[in-house]
């Protein structure tokens, strides 16, 4: 029997260890997309106890202390922070096989040097161990250091003023580089009931007053410079699906108008203003060199109940079953046809997708850049073992494992740096078994670029870090 999670944890090969131990453990972090907050970077959040960490807005913990029968007074409520560490031990004594288990326990042993495992009997050890180190200055910066992390991408509307992005700059203190990302859902998402009050909001912040289709891309133009001045080269979409429902601009600006108007929009008249809106967007990517991000899949906010009392990320989404393939090729087809395709990464969060998103990037391969459309690492409910395994082994079936550009957090919390770990692990285990297989040759010379490009080497290079 293997010790839990020894310094061997996932690694089931002699191969897989050299792989991890010697290439992949040691390389920087690349967290090229994540929900940090700037100000928090900033000003070097400090914390109390474990549970402001842990529970603070982790939508994954919340889902799972619901499933295990708790009060949402002990979940998102007004229990003492105490009562809600109590409540989320005793959930994870029941989360065998989930990732959440292993994260806990990488955060526990990497940020607070504990060897053992939580449960409700060393409950009270593990909140005095993390509430002395997070009281004696383990703070969000000694965090990211410890972490190794090289680049920081948060995500940040496009009327975000990025003050505290500006202040990281200037901060000749903090080594670890921190980007915005662009996410202009709020402008693109027409059929949203506060979306007229979002473009008085965007007309204030571009100096461009919002009165058709032609004036919001110049309103979103102008913000676009803005953030290229502040670091900007990567933007993120969210969306239902990647549509494409081609319209002609005069239709496109009737349909703006009416929403202007406050009329309620069609289905198709809310896809043709998307595609529309997408297309121009994708077309400035590309002449910005920005990465062009298109995470979709996803059905939001489904428990109406919770969601009237908590909001948007409450742990109330889940995996959406359509996602049309024929469509995004014809959007894809629509910027490369014009040479204005940019660096694409798509994620689906429906893990039946894997070879659809393969054989569909592809399609769109070229000498511009290696790996130029990516398949974006296991994504939200597929961050787990045995989804990075299927994606990876999609990837390597249909594509070019070796120019992945691996893992992200895609998180809020500043423990989350040892999900990259994790993914390393289960990469080397991946690739070590495939070597002693007899799959791919044991040379090192080449497993080495392999490894340390997926960990590392492949982001720095694609994203031009």
């Amino acid at each position: 029997m293997k010790i839990f999670m020894d310094e061997d944890f996932l690694l089931e090969t002699e191969t897989a260890r050299h792989l991890y131990h010697d290439f992949a453990k040691q390389m920087p972090i690349i967290d090229y997309h994540c929900h940090l907050v700037p100000k928090e970077i900033y000003e070097d959040q400090q914390y109390d106890n474990i549970t402001q960490v842990w529970l603070g807005a982790d939508h994954y913990k919340w889902r799972q202390m619901r499933s295990n029968g708790t009060e949402e007074t002990l979940v998102t409520g007004d229990a003492s922070d105490y009562e809600k560490f109590i409540a989320w031990t005793r959930t994870l004594e029941m989360a065998i096989g989930n990732p959440l288990y292993h994260w806990s326990h990488l955060e526990l042993k990497r940020f607070f040097g504990y060897e053992g495992y939580l449960c409700e009997e060393t409950a009270d050890e593990v909140w005095n161990l993390t509430e002395k180190a997070l009281k004696g200055g383990l703070s969000a910066r000694k965090m990211i250091e410890m972490s190794n992390v090289e680049v920081i991408c948060t995500t940040d509307d496009p009327t975000d003023s990025l003050e505290w992005h500006k202040k990281l700059h200037e901060d000749a203190t903090f080594k670890t580089k921190v980007y915005p990302a662009w996410r202009p859902d709020k402008a693109i998402h027409i059929e949203k009931a506060d979306y007229p009050d979002y473009l008085d909001k965007l007309a204030e912040a571009s100096g461009i007053a919002i009165r058709s289709f032609e004036d919001l891309m110049d309103a979103l133009a102008v913000r676009m410079d803005y953030f290229a001045a502040n670091g900007c080269t990567v933007s993120d979409h969210g969306l239902e699906y990647v549509m494409y429902v081609p319209a002609a601009a005069e239709e496109v600006n009737r349909i703006f108008t009416k929403r202007l108007n406050r009329v309620t929009l069609t289905e198709k008249e809310i896809h043709q203003f998307k595609t529309s809106c997408m297309i121009e967007l994708g077309k400035r990517y590309a002449e910005k060199n920005w990465v062009m991000q298109l995470h979709y899949g996803v059905q939001r906010d489904l428990n109406t109940a919770v969601f009237r009392k908590l909001g948007p990320d409450a742990g109330i989404d889940a995996i959406n079953g359509y996602a049309s393939a024929a469509e995004m090729g014809r959007f894809l087809n629509a910027l490369a046809e014009n040479g204005k395709l940019p660096k694409t990464i798509l994620y689906s969060l429906d893990p039946n997708d894997n070879a659809s998103i393969e054989t569909v990037m592809g399609c769109f391969q070229d000498s511009s850049s290696v790996g130029k459309i990516q398949h974006g690492s296991a994504w939200w409910f597929n961050d787990h073992k045995s989804g990075m395994e299927a994606h990876m082994t999609s990837l390597a079936s249909l594509g070019l494992l070796g120019n992945f550009i691996g893992m992200l957090t895609d998180s809020r919390s500043f423990l989350s740096y040892t999900r990259h770990e994790y993914f390393r692990r289960i990469m080397c285990n991946l690739i070590g078994n495939w070597v002693e297989n007899g799959e791919y040759p044991a040379d090192d010379r080449l497993l080495s670029r392999i490894v340390k490009g997926i960990s590392y080497e492949n982001a720095k290079q694609y994203f031009e870090f």
